[in-house]
This record gives C-alpha cells, sequence and structure tokens, in this order.
C-alpha cells in the first residue's frame, strides 16, 4: 500500500517519515476525517500523532546549546573541586597536629 505522500506503507505499521507527512498535511489545514478516510487511518491515531509530534518540537525549543555560561560553570565547577581538596587536606593536617601526629609532607596543600 502506498500513502498519498509516496511512502509505502503496510496496514499496522508506519514509518516516522510517513507518520510526519500525514501529521503535515494536518498542520496545513487538510481536513482530520478526510485525511483519515485517504490513509486508512484512524481520526484517533492521526490525532494522536499530531500531539506526538507538536510535544517532540516543543522539546526542541527547550534544547539550548552550550553558551559560555556553560563553559564559565565548568571552570568554576573545577575550581570548587580543588578548593573543596585543599580544605579536606588541611582538616587532616589540623586533626594530626591535634592528635600530636606527625603531618604527611606529601599530603599538604601547596
Amino acid at each position: 500500500m502506498t500513502s498519498k505522500s509516496g511512502v509505502s506503507v503496510e496496514r499496522g505499521r508506519w514509518s516516522a517519515k510517513a507518520k510526519r507527512d500525514a501529521v503535515l498535511r494536518l498542520l496545513q489545514g487538510e481536513d482530520l476525517d478526510t485525511l483519515s478516510r485517504s490513509l486508512k487511518v484512524g481520526a484517533g491515531k492521526l490525532s494522536q500523532w499530531r500531539e506526538t509530534f507538536l510535544a517532540s518540537g516543543l522539546v526542541g525549543f527547550k534544547q539550548r546549546g552550550d553558551d559560555a555560561r556553560d563553559e564559565e560553570i565548568g571552570k568554576l565547577k573545577t575550581v570548587l573541586g580543588e578548593m573543596t581538596m585543599r580544605c579536606e587536606l588541611q582538616r587532616d593536617a589540623i586533626r594530626r597536629l591535634k592528635e600530636g601526629l606527625p603531618l604527611d609532607e606529601a599530603r599538604l596543600p601547596k
């Protein structure tokens, strides 16, 4: 079976491209019932495809590419990680001094 868009479709199995083509026809104003009869697919199914298509498009608008802010956040996370390590090493050094234990020079922050 071949759809109006020229895409071969088995009854019950629709490719993503065939679904997209059907939804685009709906969005361009073609009547739902007419399209449903033409493609031999239920109006409910076509409506479901349209809603899925529109929801997926919304996800694309919500995504944003990497920008300078993301790069700056990465740098700040690195600095924070280094500072956290230094604090932990200093806390360990203070604990060892309080307990009268020798300091591990290799572990002291530089």
